[in-house]
C-alpha cells in the first residue's frame, strides 16, 4: 500500500465508521423537535420535512454542534479555521463567557498549545455547551449518544484526545458532549476540521432522514433525494461556521428551541426528542 493510500484509509476510515447510520449511539430515538412538527400537521411530505431539515441545519447545527465540532477540532490541531495560530483557544473561551482570560501561558511552539489550556479549553466549551441547550430534551440527547460515542470510540478508535476527554468524563469534570467526541475521534485519526464538521453535519441530517422516513412517513428515495438536495447546504454551513466564534455558540432560532420543548409534554411520542 503506498504511503497516499494508507494516509486516505488512516483519516477516511474511521470518519466513515462513526459517521455510519448503523452506530449505535441512539440517534434512531431522536428527531430534536421535528416530531413536533409532524403532530401539527407542519412536515407531512418530502418538501415540508426537507425544508424543516434546512432551517434546523442553518440556525440550530451551525450555532450549536456544528461549531463546537469546529472549535474542538481546532482546540487540538492549534490552528482557527483560517489557518492562524490558535494557541489562544482558551483564553478566548473564557473570555467569550464572561470569565477572566488566564495569564499568558509559558512559551510553548508555535503549532502547541499547552496541556492545561487543552484541558481547560475542553471544560469550558463542554460546560458552556451544556448551558446552550435549553430543551431537556435536546441536553440529555446530546449526552447520551456522547456518552455512548465516547464508549465506542475507547473500545474501537482509541485516540490521546478522546483518551483525555474521557478522563474528564469520569472525574466527572466534563458531561461528555457527543460533538466533541466526534471531533476528537476525527482530530486523532488525522482527519482536518473541516472535513470533521461536515461529516458530523451530514451525518446528523442522515439520522434524522431515517427518522422521517418511517416518522411521516416518507419513502426511501424520497429520504435520498433529500439528502442529496442539503449536500451543497453542508457545504455552505461549514463556510459560515468557519467565520464564527466562541460568542455565537448558542444563537439558536427560538421557534426550533420552543418547538423541542413542547415535545416534552407532547400526548402521543415516538421518538424522545
Amino acid at each position: 500500500m503506498t504511503g497516499d493510500a494508507q494516509d486516505w484509509a488512516g483519516s477516511l476510515l474511521p470518519l466513515l465508521q462513526i459517521c455510519d447510520s448503523a452506530l449505535p449511539t441512539g440517534a434512531f430515538a431522536h428527531t430534536f423537535g421535528m416530531e413536533t412538527y409532524l403532530e401539527r400537521g407542519t412536515v407531512s411530505d418530502q418538501a415540508s420535512f426537507q425544508d424543516w431539515l434546512e432551517r434546523f441545519l442553518d440556525h440550530q447545527l451551525v450555532y450549536a454542534d456544528g461549531l463546537a465540532v469546529r472549535l474542538t477540532a481546532e482546540l487540538f490541531a492549534g490552528t482557527t479555521a483560517n489557518g492562524a495560530s490558535a494557541g489562544t483557544a482558551p483564553s478566548a473561551l473564557a473570555a467569550a463567557d464572561g470569565a477572566a482570560s488566564p495569564a499568558d501561558p509559558p512559551a510553548a511552539p508555535a503549532d502547541a498549545t499547552p496541556d492545561s489550556d487543552i484541558d481547560a479549553g475542553l471544560v469550558r466549551l463542554d460546560a458552556l455547551m451544556f448551558a446552550q441547550a435549553l430543551p431537556a430534551q435536546v441536553r440529555q440527547a446530546g449526552l447520551t449518544m456522547g456518552r455512548r460515542l465516547l464508549e465506542i470510540g475507547t473500545l474501537s478508535l482509541p485516540g490521546p484526545g478522546l483518551e483525555r476527554y474521557a478522563r474528564l468524563v469520569a472525574e466527572g469534570t466534563c458531561h461528555g458532549h457527543q460533538a466533541i467526541v466526534f471531533a476528537l475521534i476525527g482530530v486523532d485519526h488525522g482527519v482536518p476540521p473541516a472535513a470533521i464538521t461536515q461529516a458530523f453535519l451530514f451525518s446528523t441530517l442522515t439520522s434524522l432522514t431515517q427518522n422521517a422516513v418511517r416518522g411521516i412517513p416518507i419513502g426511501q428515495n424520497a429520504g435520498q433525494r433529500t439528502l442529496g438536495a442539503l449536500r451543497p447546504r453542508v457545504a455552505a454551513a461549514w463556510e459560515r461556521i468557519s467565520a464564527l466564534d466562541m460568542s455565537d455558540l448558542g444563537v439558536i432560532s427560538p421557534g426550533l428551541e420552543i418547538a423541542q420543548m413542547h415535545h416534552e409534554t407532547q400526548r402521543a411520542r415516538m421518538f424522545m426528542s
